[in-house]
This record gives C-alpha cells, sequence and structure tokens, in this order.
C-alpha cells in the first residue's frame, strides 16, 4: 500500500504536516503499540547521552534545540535534565499537546514554536546541542537541515539524531519491511481510521539514506567524530555528531 502522503519535490513538507495535524491525538498510543513501548527507552537513551556530555564540561544550563519535537518527549525530558530548550514542529495540533504536557515547573525552561525547521533563521552558533528524533527522514531537503543543524550548533555543540534504520541482515530487513508494509498501516486504520497516515513509514524510509548514509552526510558538511548506534539489529539508529571547536 502507498502512502498518499508522501510527495516528493515542494509538495513534500505540506503533505507531512497534513499528515501529523491527522494523526497527532492519537501519534503517542500508536508509538506505543507499535514499539511495544521500546521507543521510550530509545529516547531515554538519546538524552542520557545528551546530559553526560553536557556535564561533562559545556556551559550549563546547556542549551538545547529539538527539532520535529512532535508532542514534546525529547524535549521535555531535556528540561527535566536541566537543559533550555527550544522545541520546533509544523504541526499546530502536535505542539497543542506537547504544551498540555509541560508542568509548571519546567514552563520556564521549554520554548515551543510552530514553524518548518528548514526556515529557522536564528543566529550562528545559538545551541549547545540539537536533537531530532524521528523527525528527519520527514523533512523535504536533508542536506540543508543538516547543514542548518551545524550552523546553529556552537563550536564543540553536539547533534544527535533518532530515527528508523536499514538492517543489513537479510531476514530481519525483510520482516522488518513486512511489519512496516502490512502491521504498522492496521494500527493507522484502527485508531485513525487512515491505513495510509501509517503506510508512509515505509514510503519515506525507503527514500531515506538511514544510518550509514546520514553519517556520510554529516561528515561531508563538516561535523566530526561521527558515529551511530544501531537498536534492534539496525531498525532504529541513534546518530552522534559534533562540530569542530
Amino acid at each position: 500500500m502507498s502512502s498518499s502522503y508522501y510527495t516528493p519535490g515542494k509538495e513534500r513538507a505540506s503533505k507531512v504536516c497534513q499528515l501529523f495535524q491527522r494523526i497527532a491525538g492519537r501519534y503517542d498510543l500508536i508509538n506505543d503499540i507499535q514499539s511495544l513501548g521500546m521507543h521510550r527507552l530509545w529516547k531515554r537513551s538519546l538524552v542520557r547521552r545528551a546530559a553526560s556530555h553536557s556535564s561533562a564540561g559545556n556551559q550549563y544550563p546547556a542549551l538545547a534545540l529539538d527539532l520535529c519535537c512532535g508532542t514534546g518527549d525529547i524535549a521535555l525530558a531535556l528540561a527535566r535534565h536541566g537543559f533550555q530548550v527550544h522545541g520546533v514542529d509544523f504541526s499546530e495540533k502536535m505542539l497543542e499537546i506537547a504544551r498540555e504536557r509541560t508542568p509548571g515547573a519546567l514552563a520556564g525552561r521549554i520554548r515551543w514554536s510552530c514553524q518548518d525547521v528548514l526556515a529557522l533563521s536564528e543566529p550562528d552558533g545559538s545551541y549547545d546541542l540539537i536533537t531530532c528524533a524521528y523527525g528527519l527522514r520527514n523533512l523535504a531537503d536533508i542536506p540543508a537541515a543538516i547543514a542548518l543543524m551545524l550552523r546553529l550548533l556552537k563550536p564543540g555543540g553536539q547533534l544527535l539524531i533518532l530515527e528508523f534504520g536499514k538492517p543489513e541482515n537479510p531476514l530481519l530487513k525483510t520482516l522488518f519491511r513486512l511489519y512496516l508494509k502490512m502491521v504498522v498501516p492496521l494500527f493507522g486504520l484502527i485508531f485513525c481510521r487512515d491505513a495510509r497516515a501509517y503506510s508512509y513509514i515505509l514510503d519515506s524510509l525507503d527514500h531515506y539514506p538511514a544510518q550509514r548514509g546520514i553519517d556520510e552526510l554529516l561528515r561531508r558538511q563538516g561535523f566530526i567524530q561521527t558515529s551511530w548506534q544501531n537498536i534492534i539489529g539496525g531498525t532504529m539508529s541513534l546518530s552522534t555528531a559534533f562540530k569542530r571547536q
């Protein structure tokens, strides 16, 4: 089943925004179901890595930018670790949920912005940390997004990207694709009455360079100390990179 939400070119951003506006209310529920709750563990791993780097000598409280922040999982966790966080997403409905989830004790540490990531115009070197969880794959121009991340990071700043991956094991690759093609769209049909909303994941992954390709793009753009951690055989990956001092 091909997704009507995946459209390359100029209409990409509007189609993806339309998708997330539609599924916002059930987004967290379906994430829990399709990953058996494990996405929460992977996000905690990202936040622990960010906090470890921050406490190792960076400015504290560090300034963090969470791109494609969705309903706020990463941004809220970073704020709980003492970061000052700017969460950016182009879906107002996703951000409405993020704002509702923000406890009063964290309100002064988080700023939410509804805008296209690729249109961010903040000054160079604004952030100690940039995170992007399950969002880079959805952007219309991934190399431009990576260039933006490099520009917005301070020297020595850290970039962390959590995203779907492409396993190299042939059997796992086949099983993973079947899961994304046959099972995940059922969740969209049951919970959102729109199977195509979740067949989008496989469509977008087919056009995504995944962990090896992203690592190459990061190095090409000028990031250093690039690496990635495969999760569940490479079905997911956590990429890390730094801006040169």
